[in-house]
């Protein structure tokens, strides 16, 4: 049976609330637009992927393209032929690419900054599809956690006060990145996917295990043991800055 036939339990009805509120927030889509989804074949993808495949009560007519683009970090592509019988199955309109991104990225002359390299080089791609198949917007599977790590990893390594955007216009405005998962957390994702029975592939990066947002994710997990509020109080504080109470004319101190 396609996986894409089981629906409506109270987890969907909850997770595609949240998905259209996000969506209407930040007016993600527009009737007519053609919506690119990059599907790594992870959990958080294959969630987006689906819901966004589900009939919407707000959310105007669009069409969606899935698109993977294959690292090459396993290099019989193992994981390839299990998510395109999947994307066949639930009749997904799909590109699917192999590549050899992530070797290249994690070779000897760019052993300092791999995912930065990965990472440029994977979107670089999504972006060359986009225009090919005239997808004005470009949905990302990152969630309301991904938000608030991406805040801290930014802060503590990058120097900067920032984080995801869920709508970030692109090429003077020809495109938008969205993430229509902005309002959701993780550990629902997680629970819909099993759920769902969604052929989740394995990242087989060697340094997703050891990554900047692997250390503020334990970080965090640390904190919610004495805190369990503290992932939602650092999202609510995104809405709260106090531009006031921040001086502007700090010097760097050698």
């Amino acid at each position: 049976m396609p996986v894409a036939e089981k629906k409506g339990t109270r987890l969907f009805h909850h997770l595609k609330k949240w998905l259209e509120l996000a969506i209407m927030d930040y007016a993600m889509i527009k009737e007519g637009d053609r919506v690119l989804v990059g599907v790594s074949g992870g959990a958080d993808s294959l969630a987006l992927l689906d819901l966004l495949k589900a009939s919407m009560v707000f959310v105007p007519q669009f069409s969606v393209l899935a698109v993977n683009i294959d690292m090459g970090f396993d290099p019989s592509y193992s994981d390839y032929d299990l998510l395109e019988t999947y994307l066949k199955v639930n009749n997904y309109t799909y590109v699917m690419e192999k590549t050899d991104i992530g070797p290249l990225s994690h070779s000897d002359y760019n052993r300092k900054n791999p995912c930065y390299l990965c990472s440029r080089l994977r979107r670089k791609r999504i972006f060359q599809i986009a225009d090919e198949k005239k997808c004005n917007k470009i949905a990302l599977a990152h969630h309301k956690d991904d938000i608030i790590e991406t805040l801290l990893i930014n802060l503590f390594y990058g120097r900067e006060i920032c984080t995801m955007m869920p709508k970030q216009e692109i090429f003077q405005g020809s495109m938008h990145i969205i993430r229509p998962l902005a309002y959701i957390e993780e550990k629902l994702i997680k629970k819909y996917v099993k759920e769902r029975e969604f052929p989740t592939i394995e990242n087989k990066c060697t340094t997703s295990k050891t990554s900047k947002r692997v250390y503020i994710k334990k970080l965090l997990q640390e904190l919610e043991k004495d805190n369990k509020d503290i992932r939602e109080n650092i999202y609510k504080a995104l809405r709260h800055v106090k531009v006031d109470y921040l001086p502007q004319n700090m010097r760097d101190m050698k």
